[in-house]
């Protein structure tokens, strides 16, 4: 589980392989940011983030390099 401004989001991380990316909505990019980053640091995973909108909703795509 992946908690963003108190919701809860099941990730798949065992099949968050490199190359795949998923998106988080979110309204605060820098504080959602830094809890995602904690989370895939926590897995050891090394990851690039990017504030994007997708179907007019703002958040963060977080991908797996």
């Amino acid at each position: 589980m992946l908690k963003v401004e108190k919701v809860q989001y099941l990730v798949n991380w065992k099949g968050f392989e490199k190359g795949a990316s998923f998106f988080i909505p979110c309204l605060n990019p820098a504080k959602s940011k830094k809890i995602i980053v904690k989370e895939t640091k926590k897995r050891k995973y090394a990851v690039t983030t990017k504030v994007v909108i997708e179907d007019d909703v703002r958040g963060i795509r977080v991908w797996r390099v």
